[in-house]
């Protein structure tokens, strides 16, 4: 751990950063940075004009990594976000020419605005790392971090997303009104822009692989592992939910958890780490029977309060 002291102080320092334009929000900056050491992606789900895009964009300046931005439209294709084949007369033959999605953070702007089949386009990217098209696999650069933002679903000019693609995010945020106090400072304070132009990254991707593999290693005891099975098993048999937690929302479930635990300066689990990610890993799996729209917080809470304490 203290060979990755420098890094974890760098990724400190990004956070309070972040924390100085997104106001009031540090528990969910937090968050993403955990989703980030556990290689995940992330989906920021809320009203328009709290901060999303901009969280997003601080999130992607501060990893020293390349990004694109790709704004989902309800006319937008396939082809615009993974790339083409087109024939080239010189050479003979089809070349592929790559699209935004071959970059190291995606910034999926909306995601919910364009057609489910625009929308699955990032299945294989986000699952494999990698793009197949033509009868050709293309690897995507290392790393690969997708930050999708998208409006509520009961909004005008939406296409929920899919099971299949909502399981591909290991996290879930929202972000909500600011605090009076926070508010107050965003009225009083500059304009978001211009932070946002200003911020410089804080990490580059060395420093960045290095901590996700930390992250991997965290030590998680046996009591810690049946404390996990437990809500697991809890989600499954609650009656008020359609479906539980898969096994591999378990594992994202312990993922997001070590990443958390590695920002907090831990090599080992907590069980604390995983009641604070729980919400945000599985609130977008888990349904209530009566309702297509994701379990609210009290009811992850209740489901927490259900299962005892290692």
């Amino acid at each position: 751990m203290a060979t990755l002291r420098q890094p974890l102080d760098t990724l400190h320092e990004a956070s309070e950063r972040i924390g100085e334009i997104i106001l009031g929000k540090n528990a969910q900056i937090q968050l993403a940075l955990a989703c980030l050491l556990a290689r995940g992606h992330l989906l920021i789900e809320d009203l328009p004009g709290v901060g999303k895009t901009t969280l997003a964009h601080a999130l992607a300046q501060t990893l020293g990594l390349e990004f694109q931005r790709v704004q989902f439209t309800s006319d937008l294709l396939p082809a615009d976000v993974i790339g083409v084949s087109i024939y080239d007369r010189e050479a003979g033959g089809f070349r592929f020419h790559p699209g935004p999605v071959f970059t190291q953070v995606l910034l999926a702007d909306e995601i919910n605005r364009a057609t489910p089949k625009a929308q699955s386009a990032l299945l294989e990217a986000m699952e494999e790392q990698q793009i197949s098209i033509d009868g050709q696999t293309h690897r995507l650069p290392e790393p690969f971090f997708v930050i999708a933002t998208q409006n509520p679903a009961q909004q005008l000019g939406t296409y929920p997303l899919p099971e299949s693609q909502l399981d591909r995010f290991l996290m879930r945020i929202s972000l909500g009104y600011p605090d009076a106090a926070a508010e107050r400072a965003l009225l009083a304070g500059s304009d978001r822009r211009g932070l946002l132009a200003a911020l410089t990254p804080a990490l580059d991707a060395d420093e960045l692989r290095r901590l996700q593999t930390a992250a991997d290693k965290v030590h998680a005891a046996g009591p810690l592992l049946d404390y996990v099975q437990a809500l697991l098993a809890a989600t499954r048999s609650a009656p008020q939910l359609r479906l539980g937690l898969s096994p591999r929302g378990g594992l994202g479930l312990l993922r997001a958890a070590r990443g958390l635990a590695l920002l907090r300066g831990r090599d080992y689990l907590v069980p604390e780490d995983v009641q604070a990610v729980f919400p945000a890993v599985a609130g977008h799996r888990l349904q209530a029977l009566d309702t297509d729209a994701p379990l609210p917080d009290e009811a992850l809470q209740q489901l927490l309060d259900r299962v005892p304490l290692p």
